[in-house]
């Protein structure tokens, strides 16, 4: 799959789906509760999606059922919607957005805790939303994708928890997954250059336990193989002059974040 540069008249396109992503991803996180069947969140996910103006990426997908991902506790990702899954109290869950929207598409996903939270799961929600911070803070036009890798290595590294190495990030634009690929460890200096044009998604997944995972009999939802918990962060990003530009926030959904941290129930990321 070739390389794709994106204008920066491109960009905004981008940039104005994974913003409608991000707010719809804003809005379903305030909603979470003890109770809330996953189902209930793929329903919301259409109807604030249609709100935006945009489509679900996800739904029809290689086949996928539903409009939105689900994973919760051991579940890494791709976990479908439904009614008998209902969140509960101590729980953790990602929710993975993607969203057309004129003819471009855009990428995020959190990590939500549900109700309180033992401190282990705690600990691995916050520490996998720092590893995507680091991850970001590594991308400028010349440095290379292993750069982003080795930093969301060290990050859970010294934690002590486990980075999913079947799953990455990848690019995103024109198609929902396009080059390059962003594997969430790696080697500083090593892979593709990264070029001012570039855009693509970063979302580590760590795990409490060994990151091995397997595939469901769905077909597509991924579990630990140890069946400990996974969380993941994802952004929509763009290499620009000035470095890195983060397209899948919005005013409210930044500030959300940062309410989320200060009452420490951590909003959060997804995978290729």
């Amino acid at each position: 799959m070739a390389l794709k540069l994106y204008s920066s008249a491109e960009r905004a396109g981008i940039l104005r789906a994974a913003q409608a992503a991000a707010a719809t991803l804003a809005a379903i996180g305030e909603r979470l509760a003890p109770g809330i069947s996953t189902a209930q969140i793929d329903r919301w996910v259409r109807e604030e999606t249609a709100r935006q103006g945009g489509r679900p990426s996800q739904l029809g997908y290689h086949g996928f059922p539903a409009s939105v991902c689900t994973s919760r506790n051991d579940v890494v990702c791709h976990g479908i919607p439904r009614e008998d899954e209902l969140l509960a109290p101590g729980d953790i869950v990602n929710v993975d957005v993607t969203t057309e929207l004129g003819g471009f598409h855009g990428d995020t996903s959190a990590t939500f805790c549900i109700g309180d939270v033992a401190a282990p799961a705690r600990r691995l929600v916050e520490t996998t939303r720092e590893a995507l911070a680091a991850g970001i803070a590594a991308v400028r036009p010349g440095a290379f994708v292993g750069d982003i890798g080795a930093a969301i290595a060290r990050v859970a590294a010294r934690e002590g928890f486990g980075v999913v190495r079947d799953y990455c990030g990848h690019g995103i634009g024109r198609s929902m997954h396009e080059s390059p690929q962003i594997c969430h460890v790696g080697r500083r200096g090593e892979g593709p250059r990264l070029r001012v044009g570039m855009v693509f998604t970063i979302e580590p997944m760590l795990t409490l336990g060994e990151p091995a995972s397997w595939v469901d009999r769905d077909g597509w939802t991924v579990r630990t193989v140890d069946g400990r918990w996974s969380a993941q962060f994802e952004h929509t990003v763009a290499v620009v002059e000035e470095g890195v530009a983060v397209l899948s926030v919005t005013d409210s959904s930044t500030s959300r974040c940062q309410r989320r941290s200060d009452s420490r129930q951590p909003l959060g990321s997804r995978r290729c």
